[in-house]
């Protein structure tokens, strides 16, 4: 958890895809997220969590349901979804919780 809490503490935007390998509509997430990375490159960084391998960082967000979304700001929660977004959404989110 360390070096998750590093990783969301130094990212302007930072956003976290809380999976599980056994969830259909996660699956359907990985074409996205590499459509946002793309599109957005260096102006984001995409970090996959499986639920069930970190239970600690899942608990500590209260994941209850995936996939679950949740945009970070140098640590701080800006944006949180649970269910399927589509790339063009997550960019305009994202753009939207930029501090630039």
């Amino acid at each position: 958890m360390a070096a998750f809490n590093d990783i969301i503490k130094t990212g302007e935007n930072v956003l976290v895809d809380f999976s599980a390998e056994w969830c259909g509509p996660c699956k359907m997430m990985k074409p996205i997220l590499e459509e946002l990375k793309s599109k957005m490159g260096e102006k984001v960084t995409i970090l996959k969590v499986d639920i069930d391998k970190n239970p600690k960082v899942a608990a500590a967000y209260r994941i209850q349901s995936v996939p679950t979304l949740i945009l970070f700001q140098k640590g701080a929660v800006t944006w949180r979804k649970s269910g399927v977004v589509q790339a063009r959404d997550l960019q305009s989110i994202i753009q939207q919780n930029s501090k630039k």
